[in-house]
């Protein structure tokens, strides 16, 4: 099991506008869906990773179909069963093929358990990062449905910046540099997006990310 699983975020000390937003949101309590707030790609910062992090990057390896979820339990595979066919839904209108559609939920679902991430929270990122487009490409450079940075294929893996397009691949570095980013601001959501987007202290991209993130809130998160 990952070092990343273990998910503990402090209270939000900043922006007491974005606090009750993201407190409610973590919680899964049912919140209106607002309109989606476009908002560009940053430039996400190259900097020193723990070994842990460089293991967990490095152990996506495109070509791998996709990952099967670990259900032990009835209860388990209910809960999995209803995200599901709730999130799926809601995704039709991005992903039309239901072969991709099923795919890219399922991987989803495993690389956010994995590094303790929120579900909704990683959708909602996916969805104002790249609109769930698997070759988005920003301005910056970034790339795939999480606009990963081209510099981490390069300190990771073997400099093949094509793999970042790799759905499995794109999911697991954009989840672990999530988590890397949340663990470097302890937990601070308003500081942990915004260094994922490289805005760090700016409002408008965890404000957009955390808006996102209410359409995706179906019972389990």
């Amino acid at each position: 099991m990952s070092a990343f699983v273990a998910l503990h975020f402090e209270p939000i000390t900043r922006r007491q506008a974005l606090q009750r937003l993201a407190k409610s949101a973590l919680l899964g309590t049912g919140l209106s869906v607002l309109p989606f707030t476009s908002v560009h790609a940053g430039t996400q910062v190259e900097e020193q990773l723990s070994t842990a992090v460089r293991t967990a990057l490095s152990a996506a390896v495109a070509g791998d179909a996709p990952p099967e979820p670990v259900l032990t339990t009835p209860s388990d595979q209910q809960a999995y069963a209803r995200w599901l066919a709730a999130t799926g839904q809601g995704l039709v209108r991005f992903q039309r093929n239901p072969v991709e559609r099923q795919e890219f939920l399922q991987t989803l679902w495993y690389e956010a358990r994995r590094a303790g991430l929120s579900l909704s929270l990683v959708l909602g990122l996916v969805q104002v990062e790249s609109a769930f487009r698997k070759h988005a490409v920003s301005s910056a450079g970034a790339m795939g449905f999480m606009q990963v940075m081209p510099f981490w294929a390069r300190s990771i893996g073997d400099g093949d910046q094509s793999r970042l397009f790799h759905m499995q691949t794109n999911l697991r570095f954009g989840c672990v540099i999530l988590r890397h980013y949340l663990d470097r601001e302890r937990g601070d959501l308003f500081l942990g997006l915004g260094r994922y987007n490289g805005s760090r202290g700016q409002a408008a991209y965890p404000d957009a990310v955390l808006k996102a993130q209410r359409a995706w809130l179906h019972g389990v998160d």
